[in-house]
C-alpha cells in the first residue's frame, strides 16, 4: 500500500514539473514536434523476464503529460525474436492506431529494445516518431556469450535470451544501424546481486549490459545515469529525460550532470522538458 501511494506521488510530481516547465518555456521556443501530445500515442515495450508492471511508472507519468499510451505485455521467455518482434509490432500499431491517427512513439526496456529494432527493420510504421531505449544490448549481451550454455540461463532467458550474442548469430548484430530518431539511456552501476555478473563485463555497465554495448550506430543521443538494469525505467530522472527526448529529440545534459554530480541523489525534484 504505502510503495501504491509513493509510486503515485512521484508520477504526480514528474508530470506536474514537466507541465510546469513546458508552460515557461513554450513563450521562447519555437514550436517543436511532439509539444501537442493529445493525439500521439507512445508504445512502452518492457524487458526479458520483466512484464507490462515494470513500465508503469512510465506509462502513467506519459498519460499524465497527455499522451496515450500501450504498454505491452509479451511472453519474452517463450519465443524467439523474431516472433516476439512480430508480435509486439503488431499490437504496438494497432494499439495506438485505436487511440490516435498521428505519431507513435516507443520507450524500451532492455531486450525490448531489440524487438522494435528488428520489427521496425522488416516493417514501415507511418508516422514513426522518436524512440528511447533503455539499457538496450545494442551491440549484444556478453553475459549472453559467456552463460548461454549454462542450464540455468537457458531456462531464465529463453529461446530470444540465446539469440542475444555479441556473435555473428546473434540478432543485434544483424540489425545493423537505426534509421529512425534514437536516444539511449545507459546504466552504470549494479546491485550487490550484479556483482557477480558484473564481474563478467569489462568497462562500465549496469549488472546486466555495459554501456558501451548499448549504443548503436545511428543513434541521435546517448546519455549515461547512474542507476542499474533492473530499476532503470523506474526512475524519476530516467522518466523525466524520456519525456523530454520525446518532446525534442534529445536528452538534457544539463540536468544529467547535475544528477551525476550528486551521485544520482536528486538534490531538487529534477524535470526535463
Amino acid at each position: 500500500m504505502h510503495t501504491d501511494i509513493y509510486r503515485k506521488f512521484v508520477v504526480q510530481v514528474v508530470a506536474a514539473g514537466t507541465l510546469l516547465l513546458t508552460m515557461s518555456a513554450s513563450a521562447a521556443s519555437p514550436a517543436i514536434p511532439g509539444d501537442d501530445n493529445a493525439d500521439e500515442c507512445v508504445v512502452l515495450v518492457h524487458g526479458l523476464a520483466r512484464s507490462s508492471h515494470s513500465m508503469n511508472d512510465m506509462e502513467e507519468t506519459l498519460q499524465a503529460a497527455g499522451y496515450k499510451t500501450v504498454n505491452i505485455d509479451y511472453p519474452s521467455r517463450s519465443q524467439k525474436v523474431q516472433d516476439l518482434a512480430e508480435l509486439v509490432g503488431k499490437q504496438a500499431v494497432a494499439g495506438c492506431k485505436a487511440q490516435v491517427n498521428s505519431t507513435i512513439h516507443f520507450v524500451t526496456h532492455s531486450m525490448g529494445g531489440i524487438l522494435v529494432r528488428y520489427y521496425l527493420a522488416k516493417n514501415e510504421v507511418q508516422d514513426l516518431g522518436r524512440v528511447v531505449m533503455l539499457a538496450p544490448p545494442n551491440k549484444g549481451s556478453l553475459l549472453t556469450d559467456q552463460l548461454r550454455n549454462e542450464a540455468w540461463y537457458q531456462w531464465l532467458t529463453g529461446p530470444a535470451g540465446q539469440q542475444l550474442g555479441t556473435g555473428p548469430d546473434g540478432i543485434p548484430g544483424m540489425l545493423g544501424p537505426v534509421d529512425f530518431t534514437t536516444g539511449i539511456i545507459a546504466g552504470k552501476v549494479h546491485s550487490p546481486v550484479d556483482n557477480w555478473l558484473a564481474q563478467k563485463i569489462p568497462g562500465a555497465d549496469d549488472g546486466k549490459v555495459s554501456v558501451e554495448h548499448a549504443k548503436v550506430e545511428g543513434m541521435q543521443d546517448f546519455l549515461v545515469l547512474p542507476y542499474t538494469h533492473i530499476t532503470i525505467m523506474k526512475q524519476p530522472a530516467v522518466i523525466s529525460q524520456s519525456l523530454y527526448f520525446l518532446r525534442h529529440g534529445k536528452f538534457n545534459h544539463e540536468d544529467a550532470k547535475t544528477l551525476l554530480e550528486s551521485k544520482g541523489k536528486m538534490p531538487r525534484p529534477v524535470y526535463f522538458d
